[in-house]
């Protein structure tokens, strides 16, 4: 694996490039050795994050973890890729282009699916058109972080969502 390692507002010292490839590069066993992997370490006030995104043919492998020591976030974001890569591995494998970019051990070996991803209910309901404003009152009264309308101004279907710091998120399709 190719480790291609940034720091914004630290400065990435011997101590971290080696515990980030030594965490990260106990991945290369589902790797080919040409696989790059973008590192980039950062800081904000008491938030040491990490940014990890591993391209892959067709998709991105991608996670970020925050805690108060970059050590710690080095070594949870190995953990979550490991885990996204075990989940993910027949679709990513199912897409043959992206296959190359993995070794034939991790393709030919069959993993439990931990967290399948099953739609155990559909719901249905009518949709009638409001503004965003309205669709964040009607979202708040029914407790949701997330209310799907057909906006009122635009004719189409729209997405309001509940962000950090009692903010709210509109999300409208690009024609």
């Amino acid at each position: 694996m190719k480790f291609i390692i940034a720091g914004k507002n630290i400065d990435v010292t011997e101590g971290l490039r080696t515990a980030v490839e030594d965490k990260i590069g106990k991945l290369e066993k589902y790797f080919n050795p040409e696989t790059e992997v973008h590192v980039t370490l950062s800081v904000e006030k008491e938030r040491q994050k990490i940014e990890v995104t591993i391209p892959v043919k067709g998709s991105i492998i991608r996670s970020e973890q925050v805690s108060n020591d970059m050590y710690v976030s080095i070594d949870l974001v190995e953990e979550i890729i490991e885990r996204q890569l075990k989940k993910y591995k027949n679709k990513l494998v199912d897409q043959k282009q992206s296959a190359s970019f993995f070794k034939q051990e991790f393709i030919e070996k069959d993993y439990m699916d931990e967290e399948e991803i099953r739609i155990i209910r559909t719901k249905k309901f009518d949709i009638k058109p409001m503004y965003p404003e309205d669709a964040c009152i009607q979202m708040e009264l029914l407790g949701h972080n997330f209310f799907v309308f057909c906006n009122a101004e635009t004719d189409q279907v729209n997405v309001v969502y509940k962000r950090k710091g009692n903010t709210y998120g509109l999300i409208e399709p690009e024609l």
